[in-house]
């Protein structure tokens, strides 16, 4: 008996699934879980202020979505070992906490180093990490997605701890992909461009920046948090099945000059 065909935009529906986004308060990570639970995904909104959450909870709920919160500290190797755990099945994960402290190289000190990879990389790394366990013992496969950047395949000034982080999350999202196949875990990443939101604006008020920035994009704009959001819906979604272990770069051809 012929199976019923599965229409197209069907496949990019999450219904059923759970997601986890990290650094869900604000900006992409907020923008992510709005996307993912508007394409019916239960979602988990995680990051250290509650109040941001709570906020972001009402407001998905009242959309007709569901959500439900967790206070973690995604830089806190023991804070991600007693919570992730704790939050019972996890189908979709979308790495997204991080940070960036822009800065001359020859003045970059420890602290700020260890503070960009602690959150970058190497939380990162044990948030899949925590995830990823519960995945395999599930034996249904699932979607771990980390937010890196265009910073992650090319270089730039005043961005070298950040650039290390993000090139290492591309080299750990190809061999996550390859390593996690077996299990129907995919891995993958998303490289934004410079996006409009609060965290940008306080470098692109600078005109001079702003005029670089803009004059490095192909498109001659910046990207929008939807833009980002829709690739991470794609990604974790039945649409993106045989794709694993690659970078989706939403930069507008920055990395393509």
């Amino acid at each position: 008996m012929t199976q019923p065909r599965t229409r197209s935009l069907d496949r990019f529906r999450l219904d059923g699934l759970i997601a986890l986004i990290t650094g869900a308060g604000r900006g992409l990570g907020e923008a992510c879980a709005i996307a993912l639970a508007d394409a019916g995904a239960e979602v988990i909104l995680m990051s250290r202020t509650e109040s941001e959450l709570d906020d972001l909870k009402v407001r998905i709920e009242a959309d007709g979505g569901t959500a439900r919160t967790a206070i973690c500290d995604a830089a806190d190797p023991a804070a991600i070992a007693a919570v992730v755990p704790a939050l019972g099945r996890i189908d979709i994960l979308v790495n997204n906490a991080g940070t960036n402290i822009p800065e001359p190289f020859l003045e970059v000190s420890l602290d700020h180093l260890d503070t960009i990879l602690n959150l970058n990389l190497r939380g990162a790394f044990l948030m899949a990490q925590g995830v990823a366990r519960g995945m395999v013992t599930r034996g249904q496969g699932g979607s771990i997605i980390h937010m890196s950047s265009q910073m992650g395949h090319v270089g730039a000034p005043n961005r070298t701890a950040y650039c290390a982080s993000k090139h290492a999350i591309e080299g750990l999202t190809k061999a996550m992909g390859v390593e996690l196949a077996p299990h129907r875990i995919r891995t993958n990443s998303v490289g934004p461009t410079f996006v409009d939101t609060p965290l940008a604006k306080k470098f692109l008020d600078d005109p001079a920046f702003s005029k670089d920035v803009l004059e490095r994009i192909p498109m001659g704009k910046l990207g929008q948090v939807e833009d980002v959001a829709d690739a991470v819906v794609y990604l974790a979604a039945p649409a993106s099945n045989m794709v694993t272990g690659t970078s989706l770069l939403v930069d507008g051809g920055w990395t393509a000059r």
